[in-house]
């Protein structure tokens, strides 16, 4: 059983947010590592044990599943070293970054809850977009059910239809699916939260009611890598 964050894992991000620089985090690294990073990778261990009983597929090692505190700062104006939460995501075993998963944060807005596809690869959107036309009517059934927990399906979208989809496809009743570069849900639930044992059980909660349209995102995504490995395979790649 995952008890909740620790007070003082608050306390430290207050702190880093007020102090984000290298001088401030590291004579407080091992405050870091025992109330920040180790929570979060008991709460990773927890999600795992949950996952076991509905989605053994997403299982994934909990050091793995963590992100890293440090901040990419080559291609950003903001230069402050390191993030102000701490965050872990969960894709299905042997994914990469382009696959469905589910994302779970801490941070002093709240407790953050995502699933869905956040960063598919361009090379699978015409795949994804094609299924999503043929199946949108399933699809939309099963995205409907975690809005009450989970809010509307969101994510970029373009302007007017993807190559591929004539003009005659703006009336196309899946046509704001389409158009869509993303398809995840994302919300944050009460900082209060975090300290409380009950914490896991409400992430698990909308885990599970994502779970079918994540699982829906990957049939088109899954059918993608195959062709694109068979393809590889007979120009002997």
């Amino acid at each position: 059983m995952f008890i909740g964050f620790p007070p003082e894992a608050l306390t430290f991000l207050r702190g880093l947010t007020r102090n984000n620089n290298r001088e401030w985090f590291q004579p407080r690294k091992e405050i870091f590592e025992t109330h920040v990073k180790g929570p979060m990778l008991a709460l990773c261990d927890a999600l795992n044990g949950e996952f076991a009983k509905f989605a053994p597929d997403y299982i994934n090692d909990p050091k793995k599943a963590l992100f890293r505190i440090y901040r990419d700062t080559r291609f950003s104006n903001d230069k402050t070293p390191y993030k102000t939460h701490i965050a872990a995501i969960f894709r299905r075993r042997g994914e990469k970054r382009s696959s469905p998963g589910f994302y779970c944060s801490l941070s002093l807005e709240g407790v953050g809850v995502a699933g869905g596809l956040y960063e598919p690869e361009p090379e699978h959107l015409p795949a994804i977009r094609a299924w999503l036309a043929e199946n949108h009517r399933e699809f939309r059934s099963a995205a409907r059910r975690p809005e009450k927990l989970m809010g509307a399906l969101q994510g970029e979208a373009l302007q007017r239809l993807p190559k591929g989809f004539d003009a005659s496809a703006a009336l196309h009743p899946a046509a704001d699916l389409i158009k869509m570069k993303q398809w995840y849900y994302y919300t944050t639930l009460d900082l209060k939260l975090a300290t409380s044992p009950k914490v896991l059980g409400e992430i698990v909660k909308r885990f599970r009611i994502m779970m079918p349209v994540a699982e829906m995102l990957n049939q088109p995504l899954a059918k993608s890598k195959q062709a694109a490995a068979r393809s590889a395979g007979m120009l002997g790649l």
